[in-house]
């Protein structure tokens, strides 16, 4: 099997599995216990929380460990939010793109329906950009978050996000950022980013499902979630999972190291792959900034075909990959991504994404690549056979 669907998830990583292994078997106390398993526990936890500190330039305190990522945006977008309308009820406003990942988007909406936010969505352009002048003619005095992702997850575009963060600041409006599929393959340094908040999942870098984290600038207030003993600064009660977040921090470590290299090497693949499908399918089309997009996703659409067609024909042969978003998996609705786009829902509906982990190999893009001529061909002549017959 070749498994080009990273973007949905990543298999753990051995390192991360030994570095978890203590807190799933002896170390096994309640990092809140004042004994000796407890406070073994305590300094693990302790441990994790600066080693994601080191990577997001951040303090130890500003580090909120989560059960993954859409946890850490909703924390984001409703904590915040409610945090400054609860200071200043005239900040009722909330600023997101049309491409943001569901627990962003439903986030605000939530704010919308029970608390009487207005939400203010940015458009994007044609490869999933939000424009910096687009962005800035949406903020407002009363506008209480800005929150707009890092990358895409279905297309990979990349946002300028210290521009965007940078407007909003000069307006004293905190930013939000969606880092999700960026960590890992982005420089993720929150100082250098000028943001106020981040998310990002532990399962999209090798670390196991159900582990997350929000950074959270030092004075930014946070209206907690989820209420109870007021463990993680009070920003979020509950016992928290050890091991998740030792493996997270594991993970996170792990692939910042060397990113630099990994990055030009799987964009290299990347590039490689995109020109052998565009050459090999007529009428293919590559979706998603030609440039500013992740090393590790090329996404497409076949006018032509059904993309869950597609789909079955390549996994017949092997290969492994996703129609957008794991998010949405079920919906017939075309990617409101691509539609932001201005693609149509027809050809939205032809959609495919082959997303990469960094251990993805030029043999695999090769043979993945003849896997999608053969099998694009095949679901088009199944099409005109169906014509055929009327």
């Amino acid at each position: 099997m070749i498994f080009l669907d990273a973007a949905a998830t990543t298999p753990v990583r051995r390192e991360v599995l030994d570095a978890m292994w203590p807190y799933l078997t002896g170390e096994f106390g309640n990092p809140s216990s004042h004994h000796t398993l407890g406070e073994a526990a305590a300094d693990a936890l302790a441990g994790a929380r600066r080693s994601v500190a080191a990577v997001l330039g951040c303090r130890p305190g500003e580090v909120t460990f989560t059960a993954g990522g859409t946890e850490a945006d909703n924390l984001a977008v409703k904590g915040i939010a409610l945090a400054r309308q609860a200071a200043d009820p005239q900040l009722d406003r909330v600023v997101i793109s049309a491409v943001e990942h569901p627990a962003v988007e439903e986030s605000a909406r939530y704010l919308e329906r029970f608390h009487g936010f207005a939400v203010d969505v940015v458009p994007v352009d044609g490869t999933g950009r939000v424009r910096p002048d687009a962005f800035r003619a949406v903020l407002r005095p009363e506008t209480a978050l800005a929150s707009i992702m890092y990358a895409n997850n279905e297309v990979g575009t990349v946002q300028p996000i210290a521009e965007l963060a940078g407007l909003a600041r000069g307006l004293g409006i905190p930013f939000h950022t969606d880092a999700v599929q960026a960590a890992g393959w982005l420089p993720v340094d929150t100082g250098a980013l000028g943001v106020d908040a981040m998310s990002i999942s532990g399962h999209k870098l090798g670390a196991p499902k159900g582990s997350g984290v929000l950074f959270v600038r030092g004075r930014t207030r946070v209206e907690p979630l989820i209420h109870g003993g007021g463990q993680e600064r009070g920003r979020r009660s509950g016992t928290e999972n050890v091991a998740g977040a030792v493996g997270l921090a594991t993970a996170l470590t792990l692939a910042q190291a060397g990113q630099l290299e990994e990055r030009r090497r799987v964009a290299a693949m990347r590039d490689t792959f995109i020109n052998a499908v565009l050459a090999g399918v007529p009428g293919a089309i590559l979706t998603g900034h030609p440039v500013e997009r992740l090393p590790s996703v090329a996404s497409f659409c076949f006018p032509g075909t059904s993309g869950e067609s597609v789909l079955l024909e390549l996994e017949r042969q092997g290969v492994v990959c996703s129609s957008g978003s794991a998010c949405a998996a079920g919906s017939d609705v075309p990617s409101p991504v691509l539609t932001s786009m201005g693609i149509s829902p027809e050809v939205a509906h032809t959609a495919v994404r082959f997303s990469f982990d960094a251990l993805v190999t030029q043999a695999d893009l090769e043979a993945a690549a003849a896997a999608v001529l053969d099998g694009v061909g095949r679901v088009r002549g199944l099409g005109a056979q169906r014509l055929a017959r009327g």
